[in-house]
């Protein structure tokens, strides 16, 4: 009868195992009949291109040589620019998550739930720039995410050393043990109190508790009283006593002076006392501040985010890290479990080095003036590059495979006719100079054992810490390595490039062997954080390969670049995912001066690669980076310099209206043919790209706007403030960036701040309008045959205002004055009526009587 009930179960459960067995996720390519007419508009487009510059070189304007020249030779950058951003779009794909598969393959009711741990990273700087709480939202979206609570450990880390902060994240502790349960009672989104009140819906819809009402209004009030507590600790932060600050048992700050302060790590959260209102335990919770000392180099975000893997590493030890600036909050609360399905799956998952997600933002206004969003690069350039070998690190929103970060080289699925029992895949890194990556040892037994980790057979690791000493000896990893056959731990212990490469941490180096993480048995809690604190102090990096092979690559304030480069140089393939509901938002830049000042940060960090070692035009051939993800890479590292012609090309439109010139010739029948055919190519491939990415137009045309504006102010000054840093050594600090702690939808966001980079945009934009002024007056006195060639210059000239027009708008401040195109026309109108009124002269006497010529004989 038992044999019977056991079959009578396996059968009803086969169904249920073989979903389980499944794919977790499967790629959708985009349908032929959207991306088939949109690869052939852009091969015609190329020859168009190629005919269009045969004409041009061919045929010079003689009486405009000069602007002739200079017009080709901008054209043929701005040609070449194209192709390195339209090309690695050629293989768009779309990608489908299956979150119930995934709860039927690791978390099976009546057993151990199998889900793997995520450490997660949260980034400030400083705690008055960066409004603490909207820092204080992001903790309380990462502490109620739905995922298993003893596998989450949220890492904040205080590059600014504030007590702020500190006491910001106490006050944030106390409010998650009411906030916490409350979100995953009634299972809300999102989970960031701030953003979740202010949501203008229906809150009662799908909420059939009778409950819910009255504990929503208790859980506003109490969060409300929050928000109070949280602006008096930055009143009081705002006046720092002479004697420094002071904490609660009196003992003075050790981060007064935040450039010279011993590094912190403290536990809000845990095992031990971190439970919510109900006695459920609630998710891991470390406050981390590196060592500060003056005359170290401490590389900034990189160097805070290197320091939270060490940490975490001895800590916690997940194998995967999710990345966060302080301001983007967890909008889909399944966000991580999105992500598992690509770094879990037992098939492809050993290949992903990060999955990425996009960035979404909130406090925009409806129009989006300043392009915030930058749809078009996260929707349609993302996209593309995702069918190639994946997208590009941006710096935030990114689950990370733990050993990539750590240089390891993706695993190699072999295949062989026969496998021993206990045989498995070994993981191929890259030893400890990166030179001598394809040098590979084989032993006897046809296994592979590569320095920097054996991702093989599980081995147990002995426990070799030492009661009270944060420092440890490399010789105790020998005893810790008992486990591993003789030729395995020959091949790892036969260069003592551990400490070369990873630094002087025995406990550190033990914890990249572990391929599931986790850390080793009977480890002391005491030791470990001594062993933490030793690991962020400020000289743990000299002499070591971090910021060089390994964590977030140092050289260029866009770190992120960086490191998902040299992850793709080493054979990592990364995943785009983009769910239903946002996984992230963010808050974008409230003025036309900060975004301007965010975009000059980017570009100046594509120019520091493009000058380092790193530049992908030369770095990593004979690699494993695909050749269209290079060209991907080089449009991230070239896009400033289009600065140059984009400026040269706006500023001929006035020059050619004020000195009568004109840099095409007459056209004949044939060469129109060709500058036609080259205008439809171009209109032909945003449409169908707009198709197939379902990017809406005027998203796009945001785009292509603050594409002009961006380049002829911030671009342009990336690339020669690059050249100072690079050649001449003088570096450019940069202050973070403004962000908008409510959303506004006319207040700060169009508060006007005077930066120079506003200087080129104002002066092409009054260049252009004198040229439009002086070009139709000449034709007014000219008579009716001059307005035929001003066409094509008028044309030009208003190509450029248009394009600037958001800008103008910006300049003009607050939506409540006078509307910006009324202003524009009646100084236009104005100027034309000035102009032609000194030309005819009225006030001066008419001249009565035969016109008198010279006759052209001396007489």
């Amino acid at each position: 009868m038992r044999v019977l009930l056991q079959r009578q179960h396996n059968i009803s459960s086969s169904p249920r195992m073989a979903e389980a067995r499944k794919p977790l996720w499967r790629k959708v390519p985009v349908p032929s009949s959207k991306i088939s007419p949109y690869r052939i508009v852009i091969i015609l487009r190329l020859i168009i291109l190629a005919f269009f510059f045969w004409f041009r070189i061919f045929t010079p304007a003689t009486d405009a040589y000069s602007l002739w020249l200079i017009s080709v030779i901008c054209e043929v950058w701005l040609a070449f620019s194209w192709i390195v951003d339209q090309f690695p779009k050629w293989y768009p794909i779309n990608r489908d998550t299956y979150l119930d598969k995934l709860s039927l393959r690791f978390e099976r009711e009546g057993k151990l739930n199998r889900l793997a741990p995520v450490d997660i990273f949260l980034s400030t700087v400083d705690p008055l720039k960066e409004p603490p709480i909207i820092t204080a939202n992001t903790i309380l979206s990462i502490l109620s995410v739905d995922y298993p609570v003893e596998k989450v450990s949220c890492y904040v880390s205080d590059d600014g050393a504030s007590m702020l902060l500190f006491d910001t994240l106490s006050e944030t502790t106390e409010f998650a043990r009411r906030w916490v349960p409350f979100c995953k009672k009634y299972n809300i989104e999102p989970r960031a109190p701030e953003f979740y009140f202010s949501q203008k819906i229906e809150y009662l819809k799908d909420k059939v508790q009778t409950t819910f009402v009255k504990e929503r209004r208790a859980m506003k009030r109490e969060y409300e009283e929050f928000k109070v507590r949280i602006n008096a600790l930055v009143a009081k932060a705002q006046k720092k006593p002479d004697e420094g600050w002071v904490m609660k048992d009196g003992t003075p700050w050790p981060g007064n002076n935040d450039r010279d302060h011993p590094g912190m790590i403290q536990e809000y959260l845990g095992s031990e006392g971190g439970h919510d209102v109900e006695g459920k335990e609630l998710p891991r919770l470390i406050y981390v501040s590196r060592e500060k000392r003056p005359g170290h180099q401490h590389h900034k975000k990189a160097g805070a985010m290197n320091a939270l893997v060490r940490v975490s590493a001895v800590l916690t030890n997940a194998p995967f890290i999710l990345n966060l600036d302080y301001d983007n909050y967890i909008n889909n609360s399944k966000a991580v479990r999105e992500a598992m399905c690509f770094l879990m799956d037992p098939q492809h998952g050993k290949k992903i080095c990060y999955v990425q997600f996009p960035q979404r933002f909130d406090g925009i206004d409806h129009h989006d003036r300043y392009a915030n969003r930058n749809i078009v690069f996260f929707d349609i350039n993302m996209r593309g590059l995702d069918g190639i070998q994946g997208p590009l690190y941006l710096g935030t929103g990114c689950v990370f495979n733990r050993p990539a970060l750590y240089g390891y080289d993706p695993q190699v699925l072999e295949k062989p006719p026969k496998r021993a029992r206990d045989c498995c895949p070994s993981w191929c890194c890259c030893c400890c100079c990166c030179s001598s990556r394809k040098s590979k040892l084989k032993s006897t037994k046809g296994e592979r054992g590569v320095f920097g980790g054996v991702y093989g057979k599980k081995k147990k690791m002995k426990n070799y810490s030492k009661k009270g000493s944060p420092v440890f000896d490399l010789e105790e990893i020998e005893e810790g390595l008992e486990g591993y056959e003789e030729f395995e731990k020959s091949s790892l212990m036969s260069q003592k490039d551990f400490e070369k490469r990873f630094g002087e941490s025995p406990v550190f180096i033990a914890s990249t062997l572990m391929e599931e993480g986790g850390l080793p048995r009977g480890t002391n809690k005491k030791t470990l954080l001594k062993e933490a604190i030793y690991l962020i102090s400020c000289g743990y990096e000299a002499k070591t390969e971090w910021g060089k092979e390994i964590g977030w690559i140092y050289g260029s304030v866009t770190e992120n670049i960086l490191t998902g480069f040299k992850m793709h140089c080493r054979g990592w393939k990364s995943v785009y995912c983009m769910p239903n509901r946002a996984a992230f938002k963010g808050s974008a830049p409230i003025n036309l001066s900060d975004r301007l000042h965010q975009v000059l940060r980017w570009a100046l960090g594509s120019v520091e690669i493009f000058l380092s070692r790193h530049c992908p035009l030369w770095y990593g051939y004979g690699g494993k980076l695909k050749r269209l993800e290079r060209l991907a890479y080089t449009n991230t590292i070239v896009y400033p310099f289009t600065s140059i012609p984009l400026l040269v090309y706006c500023t001929i439109p006035a020059v050619c209206l004020l000195t009568g010139k004109f840099i095409i010739p007459t056209l004949t029948k044939f060469a129109s043919i060709w500058l036609m055919a080259l205008f439809l190519s171009i209109i032909a491939t945003g449409v169908l790209e707009l198709r197939w990415s379902g990017v809406s137009i005027h998203d796009w045309w945001r785009n292509e706007q603050f594409w002009v504006i961006g380049g002829v102010s911030a671009h342009l000054f990336a690339v020669f403030q690059g050249f100072l840093k690079v050649l001449a050594g003088v570096d450019t600090n940069f202050t973070v960036t403004s962000k908008a702690a409510e959303d506004s939808e006319s207040g700060d966001l169009y508060h006007f701040k005077w930066t120079t980079l506003l200087i080129p945009p104002t002066t092409l934009i009054i260049l252009n309008m004198v040229g439009v002024v002086a070009g139709v007056s000449d034709a007014i006195n000219n008579g009716y045959g001059s307005w035929g060639p001003l066409f094509g210059k008028l044309l030009f000239a208003f190509w450029v205002i248009v394009h600037l027009y958001p800008f103008l708008k910006g300049l003009m401040g607050k939506q409540n004055k006078t509307p910006t195109i009324i202003v524009l026309w009646s100084i236009l109108l104005a100027s034309i009526f000035s102009l032609v009124w000194v030309r005819i002269d009225p006030f001066l006497p008419k001249q009565t009587g035969p016109i008198l010529k010279p006759c052209g004989v001396e007489c």
